[in-house]
Parts: structure tokens; C-alpha cells; sequence
């Protein structure tokens, strides 16, 4: 399977966990206008014609068998495996697309659920009649492969294909080996399939009555929406009884765990690389550095991180600053909700710079039903894009709350639907899936786009200021809070590549440390209670494989692609052609370099640093003359 490993079937998945307020918070799904729901009817009218495309699909794989043993004798061979290998993985996708989709709508529904348990079975099944392909490519010689060139020059569009199977011949075993892997894939998402029912659907969570009488219900959302609380007691008892919830099943959460690290440590091995990081960024050719150095970059700007939350201990009025005062916003009493249809206005105007066909393609999602807009029981926490539906178009998935916050989510999945869009417009199915690591640039390109314009529009002190704290909130959660996930993920997987235990305890002892380090407890900056160590229960991203770090490192990338965009009229046409456009038809890093940003150097994290110093100066300049 080609598409569908790595990511799943999202392109990315942005963790911000939120739900609505006031009457949007308890409503069911058949109480929700339609157009703020998502239309799956563009995937397939009924569940019926849907199991019966499935069934084609299933039949159809006994179609490569006439291939398997010929791929190296015939440029004609190899052209026509491989148009079927993409015609089968873009109908594989869709299919996956619907059945995922419509789980999400409703986690509790078991219809949904077992059609997605069914895809993950033919995705297996796919995956091993497929699994001869790339050790008999391998078989290929680089002047037997000019020659197939030279006489089927249809070929070339499989060029960055081809060329990404022969990168990793060392890590390619024989036919048999192949599929044996292949078939292996039947368990691999097991680890991340039993945490999401665990947390979305099984968990217990609790419900703990606010200081004005009202009962908040603690699950993701409810935690998310409550820690923000502008009532620092609301906001104590918010985090100790959502951790306190999760404390007691540390160990049934550490089990999960640890099952997705065996899973990483069985590839790791069978793959021959000499770390499950390696083999993680080997797949998108990102050099090990990259990871190491973000990092490194991080520690060596905590000072940065400090300067931040001694402001935001200043701007609280506490003597004392504690984890839990991490979320309520900088400025009391500030009014900056937003109904759906303001949302959609000012992230147009935000977006506009970045042309006129752009903002036509926003209007045709927002009047189309691309978007599952409101949370409801049962409906997954979070928010993604999906752009794995080559032919149809990308969906979004959002839990709109109604806040800045939420605005600045749906600008940044629109990002990941418009990179999706330009990319499968563009690109051939084959390189119409971006890489991994550039998921996030889109997506934060926007959100800084967006910040950027409604504070040239705020006129009052107060909005500024939160505003100006909600991006240096979006440096602190992205710069350096993802980049301690990432250590975190790291440094798991080296205890258990190391041969000693990773228990729920073990975990959380793990992460308290690097959560004391990162928020300055030594330094006296913040007060780090030990309940919170058991924060990483709470965070799934640590079952997508190596995947935070790119979060971090893409703020980096963005930071520096929105100054341009914003200071070069001529930046907006290569950003379309050259980055969103570009698909998977080049590797990661020379993308990049292609809109001017080198990831191979500090400069990125150092650019990002000096912003986030520069929103500093400018909110106590401000806080200064009030």
C-alpha cells in the first residue's frame, strides 16, 4: 500500500481539540444545518453502492498477478503495473475516505466503524498482492532503466516514483519478505485504532460543576474549552480532574503505548535501519539532523520560552505561574468570538493576498459542503483535512467553537485542502500526495496570514494584545511545545530500542521531567504539579510515527514563506506553482528550497525566534504606556 501508509488516510491532523458553546454544545447531528455538514454523497450516494465499489475493487487485485515476475523484462510491463497499481491505490483511498469519514462522524456507530475495520483488511489484502513490485524494480538496473525511458517515454511520469523505490534498495527485502510485511499491515494500526475508541467512545470521562453552578462534561473537547477559563480555580480543579481521570488508566494508556512502539521497533528491524526515527524520516529522505537539530534549536531558545511565560505571569497577575495558567487568554474580558460566516469573511480577506483564484476555490468549499463544521455526540474530537479523494475534492473535519482559536483552525485545515486542491489539480495521482513533512507549511502559512491581517485591522489596545498573544500562544504551543512532544517520542523509543520497559509510570515520569524542563521548574518559571505528567495519555499524535516534529519545523518553514508572500507581489505565484502544486514530485527539502527556505540550516528556527521576540517588544510596548 503506497498512499494510505504514513499518514493514514488524513493528511494531517491538527490537534486542536475544541467544542462548541452555548446551543451549538449538545446538539445532535440531524439538528445541524446541512450545509455546515460534510456532503460524503460526492464519495458515494449510499452505504450500498459504496460495499458494492468495494467489492469490485477486492475482485480486481487478482489483476497484478499477471505482472509479478516481468517488471524487469519490458519498459511496457513496468508502465502498465504500474498505471494499475495507481488506479487501484486512488480507488483504495476513496473508498478508505468514506468508510473513515463516516466513522468520524459518529465514533459510537458500529455500521461505520466495521466498514473501516474492512478497509484496514483490504488495504492489507492490496498491500500484499502489490508486494512484489518494489523488490523487482529493484532488479532494475540504473542503464536498464534509462533504456525502459528511452523506449517508453510514458514512463517518465513515474520517474520520482521509481527513483524513491531505488533510494531505499537496502531497506527492500525479497518478494517473500515483502509479503510477509505486507500481510503484518492487518495489526499495524491496531495500537491507534483501540486508543481513539478508548478516548473518544469507552473513557469515562468526568463532569465537574464551575464555580458558577454550570456542570462541565471533561472529555477532550470539554477540557479544551474549559482550561481556558478566565477562573483560575475553574481552571485547578479543570486540570486535575481531567488528569486525575486519566491518571487512573496509565496503565491501560501506557499498554496502547507501547504497543505502537513494538509496532515502530518490528519495522524498524525487519526494515534493517538502525533506529525507528531513522526509518521514520527515511521514508520522506529527511535527514536525521533536521530532527536533532529542532531540538537542540529548542534548548538553546528556552530562554525565549521563559521570556514568554514571566509576560504571561505579568499580564495574569500572578505571583506564582502554574501549568494550568497556561491557556486563559492575556487579556480579560476581550470579545473575540465569531460566528461561522465572519469566520469565512476574514479568512478570505486574510487569504487574499494569495490571489484571486485561490479565494474563488475558499467560496467553493464553504458553499459546497467540503467542511463537517459543528461537534456533535460521538463525532471526533479535533480537526483534519482529507485530500485523499483525488477526484472528487478535500473534506474538512472541524469542531467549531466560535472562538479566534477556532478561525485560525479553519484557516489552517483550508491550508491543507487548498495544498490538496493545487496538488491533485496539477500533479498526476502519483505525485499528487505531498510529503509529510511538508503538510504543515500550507496550513501555517495561513494561520500567520490571517494573524497578521486582523491585526492591522484591531484598533482597540486590548484585541491587539490578545491577539499578540495568541500568536506568541501558537509559538509556545507549536515552536516549543511540539518539539517536546517530539523529544518525548524520541526518547521513548530509545528506552524500548535499549531493552527497558516503557510502562504507563515509566511514561509519565519520562514526560514530567521534560515538561519541568521546557516550562523552566528549576528556574522557578512555572510550577509543574506531578499529576500533569501524565499529559501524553492525552496527546494521539504519538501514534502517527515521528510525526509532531513537523509541526515545528514547518512554523519555522511558514513564518518565513508568509514574510514573503507578504513582501513580494511575485512570492504569491510561485507559493501556488512551486509549493502547493508541487505534490510529492520532488522530495521535501528541495521543495522548500524552491520558495527560498533551506531546512537544512538554522536559519528557519532563528528567523521564527526573532518574530517571536519582535510580538514581545511590540505587547510590552504596549502594556508599558497603558
Amino acid at each position: 500500500m503506497y498512499k494510505l501508509i504514513g499518514v493514514s488516510i488524513m493528511l494531517s491532523l491538527f490537534f486542536i481539540i475544541s467544542q462548541t458553546v452555548g446551543s451549538e454544545a449538545n446538539r445532535n447531528r440531524d439538528q445541524i444545518e446541512s450545509k455546515y455538514k460534510w456532503n460524503l454523497e460526492d464519495l458515494y450516494k449510499t452505504n450500498d453502492i459504496w460495499r458494492s465499489e468495494k467489492g469490485k475493487m477486492e475482485k480486481s487485485l487478482d489483476k497484478f498477478k499477471k505482472f509479478q515476475g516481468t517488471l524487469n523484462k519490458s519498459a511496457d510491463e513496468l508502465y502498465d503495473c504500474l498505471s494499475l497499481l495507481m488506479d487501484k491505490d486512488k480507488e483504495l483511498s476513496r473508498l478508505y475516505s468514506y468508510a473513515s469519514m463516516l466513522s468520524d462522524q459518529n465514533t459510537k456507530e458500529s455500521i461505520p466503524l466495521g466498514m473501516k475495520q474492512e478497509m484496514d483488511q483490504l488495504a492489507t489484502k492490496f498491500s500484499s498482492a502489490t508486494s512484489f513490485i518494489d523488490p523487482e524494480i529493484l532488479t532494475i538496473t540504473k542503464i536498464q532503466m534509462k533504456e525502459f525511458y528511452k523506449a517508453k517515454p510514458e514512463l517518465k511520469i513515474f520517474t520520482q516514483f521509481l527513483d524513491d523505490i531505488q533510494r531505499r534498495r537496502e531497506h527492500t527485502l525479497d518478494p517473500v519478505g515483502e509479503k510477509i510485511i505486507a500481510n503484518a499491515g492487518i495489526m499495524a494500526g491496531s495500537p491507534d485504532d483501540i486508543y481513539s475508541i478508548f478516548s473518544n467512545a469507552d473513557l469515562p470521562y468526568p463532569t465537574l460543576k464551575l464555580s458558577d453552578g454550570k456542570d462541565a462534561y471533561l472529555d477532550a473537547a470539554g477540557y479544551s474549552l474549559n482550561r481556558a477559563s478566565s477562573i483560575r480555580d475553574d481552571r485547578r480543579k479543570v486540570f486535575e480532574t481531567f488528569f486525575g481521570t486519566l491518571k487512573k488508566f496509565e496503565r491501560t494508556f501506557g499498554t496502547q503505548l507501547y504497543a505502537q512502539v513494538k509496532k515502530d521497533m518490528f519495522y524498524k528491524n525487519v526494515r534493517k535501519y538502525s533506529s525507528c526515527l531513522g526509518r521514520a524520516l527515511d521514508a520522506n529522505n529527511i535527514p536525521i539532523s533536521v530532527y536533532t537539530t529542532l531540538i537542540d534549536n529548542a534548548h538553546k531558545n528556552l530562554p525565549t520560552l521563559y521570556r514568554y511565560l514571566k509576560l504571561r505571569k505579568r499580564m495574569l497577575g500572578l505571583d506564582e505561574l502554574h501549568y494550568y495558567d497556561m491557556y486563559p487568554s492575556l487579556v480579560k474580558k476581550v470579545n473575540m468570538d465569531y460566528n461561522v460566516k465572519a469566520a469565512e469573511d476574514v479568512i478570505k480577506k486574510a487569504l487574499s493576498v494569495l490571489g484571486d483564484d485561490y479565494v474563488q476555490t475558499l467560496n467553493i468549499a464553504f458553499d459546497n459542503r467540503w467542511i463537517d463544521m459543528y461537534p456533535t455526540p460521538g463525532k471526533r474530537s479535533g480537526a483534519y483535512s482529507n485530500g485523499s479523494a483525488y477526484d472528487i475534492h478535500p473534506y474538512i473535519l472541524m469542531n467549531f467553537n466560535g472562538k479566534y482559536d477556532d478561525v485560525s483552525t479553519l484557516a489552517h485545515e483550508l491550508g491543507h485542502t487548498m495544498h490538496s486542491f493545487y496538488s491533485n489539480k496539477n500533479q498526476p495521482y502519483v505525485n499528487a500526495d505531498y510529503p509529510i513533512f511538508l503538510a504543515e507549511v500550507a496550513s501555517i502559512t495561513n494561520e500567520i496570514l490571517l494573524a497578521d491581517y486582523v491585526l492591522d485591522h484591531i484598533k482597540n489596545q486590548d484585541k491587539k494584545l490578545s491577539l499578540l498573544g495568541s500568536q506568541l500562544e501558537s509559538y509556545r504551543t507549536t515552536l516549543f511545545r511540539q518539539t517536546m512532544f517530539a523529544e518525548f517520542e524520541l526518547k521513548m523509543h530509545e528506552i524500548a530500542e535499549n531493552g527497558k520497559s516503557l510502562t504507563g509510570d515509566a511514561l509519565t515520569k519520562l514526560y514530567l521531567g521534560l515538561l519541568k524542563t521546557y516550562y523552566g521548574a528549576d528556574e522557578g518559571i512555572t510550577k509543574i504539579e506531578d499529576l500533569y505528567g501524565i499529559e501524553w495519555a492525552y496527546i494521539p499524535h504519538f501514534y502517527y510515527n515521528f510525526y509532531v516534529f513537523q509541526y515545528a519545523t514547518s512554523y519555522c518553514a511558514s513564518s518565513a514563506v508568509a514574510e514573503k508572500i507578504l513582501q513580494d507581489k511575485g512570492m504569491k505565484n510561485k507559493f501556488i506553482k512551486k509549493f502547493l502544486s508541487a505534490g510529492n514530485s520532488n522530495y521535501a527539502i528541495p521543495i522548500l528550497k524552491g520558495v527560498g527556505v533551506d531546512m537544512t540550516t538554522s536559519e528557519p528556527f532563528d528567523l521564527a525566534i526573532k518574530k517571536m521576540n519582535i510580538i514581545m517588544d511590540k505587547m510590552e510596548i504596549i502594556l508599558d504606556n497603558k
